[in-house]
């Protein structure tokens, strides 16, 4: 179910890529018009991360990722608001509910394959969405979860950064993208990964060497869901609220959408699919009333003309720019 990414990548890319994320990380808030956009963005790209885990590097093609965002936005608010736990203990707390719920919902959609598979998980979102509407008294209902706070970093009785500053948000949630983008590259660089990678491009033959698929994909199940459980967490700290439509069916799809317009099987391209549905959205709805039409067409451009998403596409010009090659040169999940 996922399109892998055809298109060539250097080593030197390969190789620099943390320092490149670490350049964006820098920039964002210098070029754009403020540090809450940029800390949006990286949110975003968080979840679109655990979402190219299932779909990029996995093959499973999941609508349930607005249940583990959404519960980890729940989550973490209630525990800060009704027993007053501490940033890290809310995060935790989100992406342990996170990876129970990828658990449960994965352990069922997986015995189906193909489309049965997609339906399960998009069956599994509506549920969500309507339970998380009948339990108005602990998530608000339509109203949505009010005052949730943005706790600061202590140490003891000391505090170290009050993150209440969109800064001092901003600066924290992009070294916390850093480590889980770190991470990521580790997980898909390790035997694990290459695993998962043999169960994307052939499940049958996976298992007929002696994987147990089921086994894996529950795995990566469970981790893309505490990455974003985590990533629901912080968009709930961000807007010090959370609406119902985080759980809603239009997140998973939003998800995926970043996903797949950055580049599936790229974990730099969900950075990049990530900033360029949130500035499109933020600047072509100051254009025009129906500025998603235009999101549609942009859309529409980059799957049909960048095969590997924009990732792919930039990687693509990269290529062209240095001249041919004698050989093919190994793919970017290969050297991660």
């Amino acid at each position: 179910m996922s399109e892998k990414n055809p298109l060539p990548f250097a080593k030197t890319q390969s190789r620099a890529l943390p320092w490149l994320v670490v350049a964006v990380l820098i920039g964002l808030p210098l070029v754009l018009p403020s540090a809450t956009l940029a800390t949006e963005i990286l949110i975003f790209a968080l979840a679109a991360l655990a979402c190219n885990l299932l779909l990029g590097y996995t093959g499973l093609l999941s609508f349930g990722q607005g249940i583990f965002f959404g519960a980890g936005a729940y989550c973490a608010a209630l525990l800060m608001i009704h027993l007053q736990l501490g940033l890290f203990s809310a995060l935790f707390g989100a992406a342990l509910v996170g990876a129970l719920l990828a658990l449960l919902v994965g352990a069922l959609a997986i015995r189906r394959t193909g489309i049965y598979f997609v339906m399960l998980t998009l069956a599994f979102s509506q549920m969500a969405y309507f339970i998380a509407y009948t339990l108005s008294d602990w998530t608000g209902g339509d109203n949505g979860l009010l005052s949730v706070p943005r706790p600061e970093i202590r140490l003891g009785d000391s505090v170290l950064l009050s993150l209440g500053d969109a800064r001092y948000f901003y600066a924290f949630v992009a070294v916390l993208f850093l480590l889980i983008f770190i991470g990521a590259r580790r997980v898909i660089a390790s035997p694990f990964g290459s695993t998962l990678m043999a169960i994307r491009e052939n499940e049958t033959r996976a298992a007929a060497i002696g994987y147990d698929t089921r086994h894996f994909k529950i795995l990566v199940f469970m981790l893309s869901g505490a990455v974003t459980g985590i990533a629901g967490a912080l968009y709930a700290m961000l807007l010090h609220f959370v609406p119902l439509s985080n759980i809603d069916l239009a997140m998973s799809e939003n998800i995926l959408i970043m996903t797949i317009v950055g580049g599936t099987g790229s974990l730099f391209g969900s950075l990049l699919g990530a900033g360029s549905i949130v500035l499109l959205g933020e600047f072509l709805s100051d254009l025009w009333p129906r500025w998603l039409m235009l999101l549609g067409i942009i859309l529409i451009l980059v799957v049909v003309f960048m095969r590997g998403g924009l990732w792919g596409g930039l990687s693509s010009l990269f290529e062209r720019i240095r001249g041919p090659r004698k050989a093919a040169l190994p793919t970017e999940e290969k050297l991660s």
